[in-house]
Order: C-alpha cells, then structure tokens, then sequence
C-alpha cells in the first residue's frame, strides 16, 4: 500500500488497485467505452487484438467486478448472443466508494485490534530494573 500511495495513479488505476484487473481487462474496457454500440465478444477480441477465449476470460473479470453488462439478444428464429456494454459511470465510482468505505472501515477495526493487543502485552511485560 505505501508503494501504491507514492506512485502517480491515474484513474485507471483504481480498476487494477480495488478490483485487481489485468491490463487486457483495462482495454477491453476502454474499447467498449469507445464504442457507440454494444459488441459481442468477437468484437471485442478483434478489437484487443486477441484470441476469443482470452477476451471472453477478461470480458468475464469484467463483468464479475461490475463495471460491464450483458444482455441477451435473440434471433428471430431462434437462438441468442450475447452483448456487452460499460456499467454507468456513476454507479461504478459508487460501488467503488462504497468498497473502500468497506475496507476503511476494516482497516480500522484491525489496527485497533492491533493496538489492543500490543498494549495488553506491553502490561504483561515486567519492567526491567538495572
């Protein structure tokens, strides 16, 4: 963490920082922002320049940390695809808010753990007479 807080982030950066996504994962995104459509897999790995399978694996961490969507379009004589598209900017930056406000709140609890203990040991400990 005390590297991360020197480093000069952009915001991108919180997308590998609080959800742990690849490089790949950040194109990939950036490729369905840029589009004015959604785009299936295909789409996007061709776009990325990769295989299918390893779009459809980032597509996948994508949509697990909620900052894409998919929805199901049906062909009129049967069959489906599937589309992706970005997640509101607006909810993803409060989902992220709310996640750190989550972890602030754990660090907290934890370093007061910390703090409990230590100074209960510090008790324990006789003085050293010289």
């Amino acid at each position: 963490m005390a590297e991360q807080l020197q480093q000069d982030m952009e915001c991108e950066g919180l997308l590998e920082c609080i959800h742990g996504l690849k490089q790949l994962d950040k194109e990939c995104f950036r490729v369905m922002v840029e589009s004015d459509e959604p785009l299936t897999i295909d789409e996007v790995a061709e776009r990325v320049d990769r295989e299918r399978s390893t779009a459809y694996r980032s597509i996948q961490r994508l949509l697990q940390s909620g900052f894409i969507q998919k929805e199901q379009i049906n062909y009129d004589q049967g069959g489906y695809y599937h589309v992706y598209f970005p997640t509101d900017p607006d909810q993803i930056a409060s989902d992220m808010q709310r996640m750190l406000n989550d972890w602030y709140a754990k660090m907290g609890q934890l370093i007061q753990e910390f703090e409990d203990k230590y100074d209960r040991m510090e008790d324990d400990v006789p003085a050293v007479q010289s």
